[in-house]
């Protein structure tokens, strides 16, 4: 998938349909002169549904809808016969999308599961026949009671993904570089900040036919808990992710330090990202010999509290070592 093809957040406007109008008529045949009331209930306006699609991995196929509305029920008619139900309009999204009531920005629901289902946007009731009415002091009612109308209002759609392990670093740490060496996934890579743009997920392939998914995201520059930079929409696309992994180059002028920004602004943003289990790779060692390495690891086993390993994409060492501890990490079974 190419960067352009990854749509996050959607705006549209939906209306559900409006309930069908209850019918007045009188029972007219030709032994019967009056029959009484006999008209039929309208039917419901269609629904708005939203359902979970698994093959989905953005919102692209949505990108130009910007109108959804589903059709109208119809009218009752004569015998007691109801009107048919307006046709359901449904909306499929990647698991992970939340639905948002754009004037209010709260919460309408979030989809995590594979064809599940939920109505945003009930349609209208249809309306009573006339013959509901018929009583004793009133045998030829006339009237019969028109559809409730559908719901209509504006929707945002936001995307978090659904990746297993989420890389959390700098621009420029080389987070594009590693998921292309461990994965098949071919994202933009460059010497530059913010060459991502967008977030990439590759599925690494691990022993014995067992994979995880893997979310390069853009990387975090301080203040991004603000807005700064690339900020929330960076930010939201990690709550789902299970274990992070902060890549931090051995280049790096203070790696501990750097690993405390990061840190504070997933706390800042919100503090439940530090429930999470999290790994320190140092990328780019291949630049280190072996006793600026042990030099290195003395300072971080000292001022380091997350667990650590030396990486080095460009060179091929410790990947094998790296996937094993990140396989470890997601399958740990909870005390």
């Amino acid at each position: 998938m190419t960067e352009g093809n990854f749509v996050d957040y959607v705006k549209m406007h939906i209306s559900s349909g409006k309930g069908g109008q209850g019918s007045a008529h009188l029972r007219r045949e030709k032994y019967i002169a009056k029959g009484g009331p006999d008209g039929g209930d309208g039917g419901r306006g269609g629904h708005i549904i939203m359902k979970g699609n698994k093959n989905l991995w953005t919102l692209l196929h949505l990108k130009f809808k910007r109108h959804i509305k589903a059709d109208h029920g119809l009218h009752g008619s004569k015998q007691r016969s109801t009107g048919a139900d307006g046709a359901d309009q449904y909306i499929e999204v990647p698991l992970g999308t939340v639905i948002r009531d754009t004037e209010t920005q709260e919460v309408i629901y979030e989809v995590t599961d594979d064809g599940q289902e939920v109505i945003i946007a009930e349609g209208g009731k249809g309306g009573q026949g006339n013959w509901h009415f018929k009583s004793s002091t009133n045998q030829t009612p006339r009237y019969a009671q028109p559809g409730m109308d559908g719901l209509e209002f504006d929707i945002t759609l936001e995307l978090k993904l659904l990746a297993d392990v989420g890389l959390v670093g700098f621009p420029n740490a080389g987070k594009s570089t590693l998921l292309s060496v461990i994965t098949a996934a071919k994202p933009k890579i460059a010497d530059y900040e913010f060459t991502t743009l967008k977030p990439n997920l590759g599925i690494v392939e691990y022993r014995e036919y067992k994979t995880f998914v893997v979310a390069d995201i853009p990387g975090i520059i301080e203040g991004a808990a603000e807005g700064k930079g690339i900020g929330h929409r960076f930010l939201r696309h990690i709550e789902r992710n299970s274990t992070l992994l902060f890549l931090i180059p051995a280049d790096a002028p203070d790696i501990v330090k750097q690993y405390e920004i990061l840190l504070d602004e997933l706390r800042r943003y919100n503090p439940e990202l530090l429930d999470k289990e999290r790994l320190v790779a140092i990328s780019k060692c291949d630049m280190l010999d072996e006793e600026l390495k042990a030099e290195l690891k003395v300072v971080l086993d000292k001022n380091l509290e997350a667990p650590y390993l030396f990486i080095s994409a460009v060179a091929n060492q410790g990947l094998i070592e790296l996937n094993d501890k990140l396989w470890e990490m997601l399958n740990k079974v909870p005390v």
